[in-house]
């Protein structure tokens, strides 16, 4: 599989041979969906609670006699049943919402999604990236002058210059090839791979 090759203006000067394992494998839409779903899952936290019958505020007196009123019988206003009631089955704090997905399902993802954004063109090769002091309007310029408004950049380093300058952007990510996700490689419009994130990439997904 061949990516193309930026310039600082964002123009195609040459081809990159990149793996076929990583670049270059079939589309499988059931997988790459079930590994989003169980990134976005696993990052939920379990902060939601709800009351029970026994817990929310009410009175123990019947609200009304048992008899004789053509109503259903109750015993208490903190029925399920009623308004102001508890929940049946309440939310607790310890709800587990992890997915587990198999090493080998994950890869196999990553290296799918991978190769459809290098066949629909939105992923491409830079030689580096790099900033000369760690000021957000010198990367925001450079990403500006390459035409791109919305890109994760996956690079094999990552200096201190470069991290403080990309952390205030809304629309930009800067990740190395160990902390890239499925969720990010959806979302974003345009993926910029550095040379040496390719070797580290084929090392983790072929």
């Amino acid at each position: 599989m061949q990516l193309e090759l930026l310039n600082e203006q964002g123009q195609a000067t040459a081809k990159v041979d990149a793996p076929d394992t990583v670049f270059a494998r079939d589309y499988n839409e059931a997988l790459v969906h079930q590994i989003v779903v169980a990134f976005q899952a696993n990052a939920r936290q379990g902060t939601r609670a709800q009351l029970d019958r026994g817990e929310v505020k009410h009175s123990t007196k019947k609200p009304f006699r048992q008899k004789g009123t053509g109503r259903a019988r109750a015993g208490m206003t903190s029925s399920p049943l009623w308004r102001g009631g508890g929940r049946i089955f309440p939310n607790r704090p310890d709800e587990n919402f992890s997915h587990k997905v198999n090493k080998k399902m994950y890869r196999a993802g990553m290296a799918s999604i991978l190769s459809q954004l290098a066949r629909d063109g939105r992923l491409a090769v830079v030689d580096s990236i790099s900033v000369e002091a760690p000021k957000t309007k010198l990367l925001a310029a450079k990403l500006k002058a390459m035409g791109l408004d919305s890109v994760m950049v996956i690079a094999d380093q990552i200096d201190e210059n470069l991290h403080l300058a990309s952390r205030n952007l809304a629309n930009v990510l800067v990740v190395e090839p160990r902390y890239a996700d499925p969720l990010s490689l959806v979302f974003f419009k345009k993926v910029l791979v550095t040379k040496g994130a390719i070797e580290q990439l084929k090392e983790m997904f072929a």
